[in-house]
């Protein structure tokens, strides 16, 4: 039930990507489809990672074994899903949780309550949330990356320009980012989050303290890996990592989402 409630608000629409228009820099098979397994783009001598990117969607009979009978009964606008949406932490064994005891009963407290995920209220979810939900679109350029997603949050700027975080952190629902690479992998560090959003589905948070590095690598042209390493000393006992698969979604766009517009479920949802 937890899981339900906190779902509540997440409109999946991964279907819902109109445009067909034939990218001329997308390498083709001899049939004119998409080559996914063609070698990663470059620019300006790394792995160019701009796109349109949706995170690999979990096995359905791998989520039936463990989300209740007739989940997806209920859930039915998210027909591909994955894992990490539902549970961050859903490949850890119970003994290998890092979730402080606080932790969990701050979650059991939010769940009793009610208390859906920040995009249930029209607020961003964030990062890492956002990205596993719907697409989203990478920028590169050679100072910067900017993250544009088809949920309601703000973009994301990673600046990779020799710039550090700074000192100063103000808090900020998508926090502050900078990047490097370490040879074909862009490594970012990011924080100043404002403590506010969850890190899925089943309600883990994210304090003020939090700091996050990912590491994006692109395998191919249609496949990218991110590696996730938390660090939130405040709700888990020790920094923790997640594998997190992407694959590209060729010749389409990142679509416009307005999350008040035509909105009816405001009144239904506690605050």
């Amino acid at each position: 039930m937890r899981i339900l409630i906190l779902l509540a608000g997440l409109a999946v629409c991964t279907q819902a990507q109109w445009l067909n228009y034939p990218d001329p820099r997308t390498p083709r098979a001899k049939d004119g489809k998409p080559n996914l397994t063609a070698p990663a783009p470059r620019l300006n001598g790394k792995p160019n990672l701009s796109g349109l990117w949706e995170a690999d969607a979990t096995p359905r009979s791998e989520l039936d074994r463990v989300l209740p009978p007739g989940f997806f009964d209920l859930q039915i606008d998210l027909p591909n899903v994955s894992k990490y949406v539902i549970n961050l932490f859903w490949d850890f064994k119970p003994e290998d949780d890092p979730s402080r005891p606080e932790t969990l009963a701050l979650m059991k407290q939010a769940a009793s309550a009610g208390l859906g995920l920040p995009g249930s209220r029209c607020l961003p979810n964030s990062i890492p949330l956002t990205p596993l939900i719907l697409p989203f679109k990478l920028v590169q350029t050679k100072q910067q990356m900017v993250m544009l997603f088809e949920h309601y949050d703000p973009p994301r700027q990673i600046y990779t320009d020799g710039r550090t975080l700074p000192e100063d952190l103000e808090p900020s629902w998508m926090g502050h980012a900078a990047g490097k690479w370490q040879g074909d992998t862009l490594v970012v560090e990011s924080a100043g989050f404002n403590g506010k959003t969850r890190l899925d589905a089943s309600g883990h948070p994210r304090s003020e303290s939090a700091r996050m590095i990912e590491r994006y690598h692109r395998r191919d042209f249609g496949h990218m890996d991110i590696d996730l390493t938390i660090n939130d000393p405040k709700y888990y006992t020790r920094p923790f990592t997640v594998k997190l698969l992407f694959h590209l979604i060729p010749d389409s766009d990142v679509l416009e989402a307005v999350c008040a517009e035509n909105e009816k479920d405001q009144v239904h949802v506690l605050n």
